[in-house]
């Protein structure tokens, strides 16, 4: 994959988060745990958003530049995040967002069987922002996951995941229902030790770009959390392990 690479001022760095690609209409990011996609409170100034438009803007009161959220990832979930730079890529990027491949690394608690499948659900979210499986379609929306065990240990996997639909929460909530809470997610799982962060990362991303319409994609490096977790090094684990759910495309690189 070739990167577009910026020569950054310290000043306008982004913090939290690590851009691997950017050009006139997208920028393709690496995000840590721990830091927002986006808030709706003024209040809250530590977001990928708000980095990202703070350096698009380089210091200038008056710019009017800023990012457009494509799609999110929880606070507690690193990995690879899309963000537009007008409305109109915006739009043309959701559009076709049927057609992203998304993959997730993530470490689960126990052994799930089948070693491979697909979860679907109706998920809906209540008053507290806590999302469940419901019964009837009326009351939820559809959510499908798609997952393959790459390693176990003793007391957990480590899974390859792919977001077949993209709800609140879904692997956290599809796994936990299952009896196989992600690693470190006190919100539906077990709690872990003070300080230790969720075992969820989001690997890569595939989609055809707004403009060009070219197929691109981008993996992030596996975080040392799931090296620890696994025992070792996973990255061939990770390499060589196939889902069998369906790819919208047979993409093309950029490289």
């Amino acid at each position: 994959m070739s990167k577009r690479r910026h020569a950054f001022s310290p000043k306008y760095r982004p913090r939290g988060l690590n851009i691997l690609y950017e050009d006139g209409d997208i920028l393709v990011i690496d995000k840590e745990e721990g830091l927002l996609t986006m808030s709706p409170r003024r209040d809250e100034s530590r977001t990928a958003e708000r980095y990202l438009t703070h350096y698009l803007r380089k210091g200038a009161s008056r710019s009017r530049l800023r990012v457009f959220v494509v799609h999110r990832l929880d606070r507690e979930t690193s990995g690879v995040l899309v963000f537009a730079k007008s409305a109109l890529a915006q739009r043309r990027l959701k559009d076709d967002w049927k057609n992203t491949e998304k993959f997730y690394l993530a470490a689960v608690h126990g052994h799930p069987s089948p070693k491979s499948g697909v979860i679907t659900s109706y998920l809906a979210e209540d008053d507290d922002q806590f999302v469940r499986s419901v019964p009837e379609s009326a009351k939820g929306r559809f959510a499908k996951t798609a997952y393959s065990v790459i390693r176990e240990t003793p007391a957990l996997s480590i899974l390859k995941v792919q977001l077949l639909t993209g709800r609140k929460n879904q692997i956290r909530v599809h796994f936990a229902e299952k009896g196989h809470p992600v690693v470190g997610d006190s919100k539906y799982g077990q709690r872990g030790r003070p300080g230790a962060r969720m075992a969820l990362h989001a690997m890569s991303i595939a989609f055809c770009h707004p403009r060009s319409g070219l197929r691109m994609r981008f993996e992030t490096p596996i975080p040392d959390l799931f090296r620890r977790l696994g025992g070792g090094a996973i990255d061939k684990d990770w390499a060589g392990s196939t889902l069998n759910a369906p790819s919208a495309y047979p993409y093309r690189s950029t490289d």
